[in-house]
């Protein structure tokens, strides 16, 4: 079986962790990956480095980028011809823009040859995976709708299955916006590697001696890109909320982006400077997560964000806005008020609604039992459904379900499910 997987860019966020994981993991005698990506653009922090880690090497391909641009039809031709030389038994696309341009190369690669004459297009199954949408929260009303109308018709004409990380996600793209059949969708939770945080008690003094807490502090943690959906604004905002209402804690922001110097800005307007600290990008979630005693996320829209499921396999509670899979990641509520619901596996609140957020955070500080039970919760749940080895499974049987049939229509052995190894023609990525 041969794989080509595209995504827009390897910037920093699950998605890029994810594309690198599947690409490195499924790699094997009877599967060639081969991974494609954007260029991370300036401001954006760039992952390549954990590609390099795992032995992946993408191919770069400068033209594709996220905005929409005249440079896109170039994009739509250089995958079009790598296909043709690859002759991939699947096309896997991740995110909007690479799902965008890579199934445009896909109708044209599939329907583009001399045997559609006879009705024969060319075999290879097209999968795209919604890491999260752009279907609210992300532009304007008239954009948004172009941008549904496109995705509707590419789950139309050009997929064959739809991978979403979440029920909740499943429901919100399916039927809220009225994207794909309901046939098309396979839900496939995300995976990382557990192993990496075993153990996290033992590394939980590390980060806090850096940024000199005491025992007793009460350190809040948000994790990810300091970009507008991820709304770090409301998480300042409920700061200055929570210290008004005699809170005892402190608050890092941990990652970056274009918005840090007016985050920076709000943080001297609501007089936090003692109180907020920005830390930058790290690449060493095993020590900064065990650090932190509760990690929040105020975002906008969200698919099942990567933040959340480190955090919990930490066992850190979290204090999450409600959306996308965050809801399905929380649990059931088991105690609700006006202003948040106390879940099975953390707090959740309504987004964008700074002195609930507040109150969502006021009742986590107070109450370490709370917190104690939250976490272990969230650290089992994680452990039980989230491991990297589960997500391979997963997608590598959905490989198979998608090729099995056309291997059997041309070769007439049932056993068959993958198509005979390629060479790879020279395309200068893959995995070392």
């Amino acid at each position: 079986m041969k794989i080509l997987r595209i995504i827009a860019r390897l910037n920093v966020g699950g998605p890029a962790k994810h594309v690198v994981w599947l690409t490195a993991g499924l790699q094997s005698s009877d599967c060639e990956t081969l991974l494609v990506s954007g260029i991370v653009p300036p401001g954006e922090d760039d992952m390549g480095y954990f590609a390099e880690q795992l032995g992946v090497e993408p191919i770069y391909l400068r033209q594709m980028s996220r905005e929409i641009s005249l440079k896109d039809a170039l994009t739509v031709w250089k995958l079009y011809r790598l296909m043709l030389r690859e002759r991939p038994d699947i096309v896997h696309t991740h995110t909007a823009k690479a799902g965008t341009v890579g199934r445009i190369a896909g109708w044209l690669y599939r329907w583009l040859t001399p045997a559609i004459l006879v009705g024969k297009p060319r075999r290879c199954k097209f999968v795209h995976t919604y890491h999260g949408h752009i279907f609210h929260s992300y532009y304007g009303a008239l954009k948004t709708r172009l941008f549904i109308t496109i995705e509707r018709s590419l789950a139309r004409l050009v997929t064959d299955r739809i991978i979403v990380i979440s029920e909740q996600q499943r429901r919100e793209i399916n039927q809220q916006f009225r994207v794909g059949r309901a046939e098309q969708f396979s839900v496939i939770p995300l995976g990382l590697d557990t192993q990496v945080f075993a153990n996290w008690e033992g590394r939980r003094q590390q980060f806090r001696d850096e940024l000199s807490a005491a025992n007793d502090d009460i350190l809040i943690g948000i994790v990810g890109r300091l970009t507008e959906i991820k709304n770090h604004q409301l998480f300042l905002e409920a700061a200055s909320l929570v210290k008004q209402q005699g809170g005892r804690a402190r608050f890092v922001l941990i990652g970056d982006g274009n918005l840090r110097n007016g985050l920076e800005e709000q943080v001297r307007v609501l007089k936090l400077e003692d109180d907020v600290v920005f830390v930058g990008t790290r690449q060493d979630p095993e020590f900064f997560y065990p650090a932190l005693d509760i990690v929040a996320l105020t975002s906008r829209n969200e698919g099942t964000p990567l933040t959340l499921i480190e955090a919990m396999l930490n066992a850190r509670p979290v204090v999450a806005t409600a959306v996308g899979g965050v809801i399905d990641l929380l649990g059931a509520v088991q105690e609700e008020s006006r202003e948040f619901a106390v879940c099975e596996r953390g707090i959740r609140v309504a987004p964008g609604n700074a002195p609930y957020f507040a109150q969502g955070l006021l009742r986590m500080i107070d109450d370490a039992a709370l917190r104690r039970e939250l976490g272990e919760r969230g650290r089992r749940f994680v452990e039980q459904n989230y491991a990297k080895d589960r997500l391979l499974k997963d997608i590598s049987e959905l490989y198979r379900q998608l090729v099995s049939p056309q291997v059997e229509q041309t070769s007439g052995v049932s056993e068959q499910v993958c198509s005979p190894p390629h060479e790879w023609g020279g395309a200068g990525g893959g995995v070392k």
